[in-house]
Protein backbone atom coordinates (compact mmCIF):
# COMPACT_ATOMS: atom_id res chain seq x y z
CA UNK A 1 0.00 0.00 0.00
CA UNK A 2 1.20 3.44 -1.15
CA UNK A 3 1.23 6.06 1.79
CA UNK A 4 1.17 10.18 1.12
CA UNK A 5 4.84 10.04 2.32
CA UNK A 6 5.68 7.82 -0.81
CA UNK A 7 3.85 10.47 -2.95
CA UNK A 8 6.27 12.82 -1.54
CA UNK A 9 9.22 11.08 -2.28
CA UNK A 10 7.87 10.83 -5.75
CA UNK A 11 7.56 14.91 -5.89
CA UNK A 12 10.81 15.50 -4.54
CA UNK A 13 12.49 12.82 -6.74
CA UNK A 14 10.54 13.93 -10.12
CA UNK A 15 11.38 17.70 -9.21
CA UNK A 16 15.43 16.95 -8.22
CA UNK A 17 15.37 14.48 -11.79
CA UNK A 18 13.63 17.25 -13.71
CA UNK A 19 16.02 19.95 -12.54
CA UNK A 20 19.07 18.10 -12.86
CA UNK A 21 18.06 16.83 -16.58
CA UNK A 22 17.48 20.67 -17.14
CA UNK A 23 20.62 21.68 -15.96
CA UNK A 24 22.94 19.39 -18.15
CA UNK A 25 20.95 20.13 -21.25
CA UNK A 26 21.80 23.44 -20.79
CA UNK A 27 24.96 22.67 -20.72
CA UNK A 28 24.86 20.67 -23.55
CA UNK A 29 22.70 22.87 -25.98
CA UNK A 30 22.68 26.41 -24.55
CA UNK A 31 26.63 26.91 -23.33
CA UNK A 32 27.86 24.02 -25.52
CA UNK A 33 30.53 21.25 -24.36
CA UNK A 34 33.38 23.48 -25.72
CA UNK A 35 32.18 26.37 -23.45
CA UNK A 36 30.90 24.19 -20.07
CA UNK A 37 34.70 22.54 -20.60
CA UNK A 38 36.53 26.34 -20.94
CA UNK A 39 34.06 27.49 -17.62
CA UNK A 40 35.49 24.36 -15.48
CA UNK A 41 39.17 25.41 -16.83
CA UNK A 42 38.38 28.90 -15.78
CA UNK A 43 37.06 28.22 -11.84
CA UNK A 44 40.33 25.76 -11.90
CA UNK A 45 38.49 22.63 -12.62
CA UNK A 46 39.81 20.35 -15.22
CA UNK A 47 38.10 20.26 -18.40
CA UNK A 48 36.92 16.64 -18.48
CA UNK A 49 34.77 17.15 -15.54
CA UNK A 50 32.56 18.89 -17.67
CA UNK A 51 31.50 15.71 -19.20
CA UNK A 52 31.43 14.08 -15.69
CA UNK A 53 29.06 16.81 -14.37
CA UNK A 54 26.64 16.31 -17.56
CA UNK A 55 26.73 12.55 -17.43
CA UNK A 56 25.86 12.70 -14.27
CA UNK A 57 23.03 15.62 -14.29
CA UNK A 58 21.13 14.11 -17.74
CA UNK A 59 22.07 10.24 -16.77
CA UNK A 60 21.21 11.02 -12.82
CA UNK A 61 18.51 13.12 -13.70
CA UNK A 62 16.49 10.48 -16.18
CA UNK A 63 17.84 7.58 -13.62
CA UNK A 64 15.51 9.52 -10.87
CA UNK A 65 12.87 10.56 -12.57
CA UNK A 66 12.83 6.52 -13.53
CA UNK A 67 13.59 5.99 -9.81
CA UNK A 68 16.17 3.68 -10.68
CA UNK A 69 18.85 3.92 -7.91
CA UNK A 70 17.16 6.55 -6.34
CA UNK A 71 19.12 6.33 -2.96
CA UNK A 72 22.33 6.21 -4.76
CA UNK A 73 21.96 8.53 -7.95
CA UNK A 74 20.89 11.43 -5.45
CA UNK A 75 23.86 10.76 -2.98
CA UNK A 76 26.52 10.54 -6.10
CA UNK A 77 24.67 13.91 -7.73
CA UNK A 78 25.44 15.20 -4.02
CA UNK A 79 29.01 15.89 -5.05
CA UNK A 80 27.99 18.02 -7.99
CA UNK A 81 25.53 19.94 -6.05
CA UNK A 82 28.37 20.96 -3.65
CA UNK A 83 30.61 21.71 -5.88
CA UNK A 84 28.26 23.90 -7.69
CA UNK A 85 28.01 25.57 -4.14
CA UNK A 86 31.79 25.70 -3.35
CA UNK A 87 31.84 27.91 -6.87
CA UNK A 88 28.84 30.00 -6.26
CA UNK A 89 29.99 30.92 -2.90
CA UNK A 90 32.13 33.54 -3.36
CA UNK A 91 28.73 35.15 -5.18
CA UNK A 92 27.06 35.90 -2.38
CA UNK A 93 23.44 34.13 -1.08
CA UNK A 94 20.76 34.76 -3.57
CA UNK A 95 20.99 32.83 -6.90
CA UNK A 96 19.93 36.72 -8.66
CA UNK A 97 23.32 37.71 -7.89
CA UNK A 98 26.31 38.20 -10.77
CA UNK A 99 27.61 35.16 -10.99
CA UNK A 100 24.70 33.16 -9.19
CA UNK A 101 24.77 32.82 -5.35
CA UNK A 102 24.84 29.74 -3.51
CA UNK A 103 21.43 29.19 -2.04
CA UNK A 104 20.01 27.52 -4.66
CA UNK A 105 22.40 24.50 -5.33
CA UNK A 106 22.83 24.68 -1.24
CA UNK A 107 18.27 24.26 -1.08
CA UNK A 108 19.23 21.19 -3.89
CA UNK A 109 21.95 19.40 -2.03
CA UNK A 110 19.28 19.50 0.84
CA UNK A 111 16.95 18.29 -1.09
CA UNK A 112 19.06 15.53 -2.52
CA UNK A 113 19.82 14.42 0.95
CA UNK A 114 15.74 14.02 1.45
CA UNK A 115 15.56 11.91 -1.72
CA UNK A 116 18.20 9.74 -0.76
CA UNK A 117 16.44 9.44 2.69
CA UNK A 118 12.92 8.45 1.42
CA UNK A 119 14.03 6.28 -1.57
CA UNK A 120 12.16 6.38 -4.77
CA UNK A 121 8.25 6.68 -3.28
CA UNK A 122 5.46 6.06 -5.63
CA UNK A 123 5.49 4.99 -9.62
CA UNK A 124 9.23 3.98 -9.76
CA UNK A 125 10.61 1.47 -11.81
CA UNK A 126 12.09 -1.59 -10.18
CA UNK A 127 14.01 -3.78 -12.09
CA UNK A 128 14.25 -7.43 -11.10
CA UNK A 129 17.86 -7.36 -10.70
CA UNK A 130 18.11 -4.84 -7.71
CA UNK A 131 17.48 -4.45 -4.44
CA UNK A 132 15.19 -1.62 -4.19
CA UNK A 133 12.24 -4.10 -4.43
CA UNK A 134 11.91 -2.76 -0.90
CA UNK A 135 12.80 0.67 -0.89
CA UNK A 136 9.96 2.84 0.05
Amino acid sequence: MIDKTDYAALILRLALGVMFVSHGLMKVFVFTMPGTVGFFESIGFPGWMAYLVVLGEVGGGTLLILGIYTRWIALANLLILLGAVQVHFGNGWVFSNKGGGWEYPAFLAIVSVAVSLLGSGAYALRLPWTSEQTEA
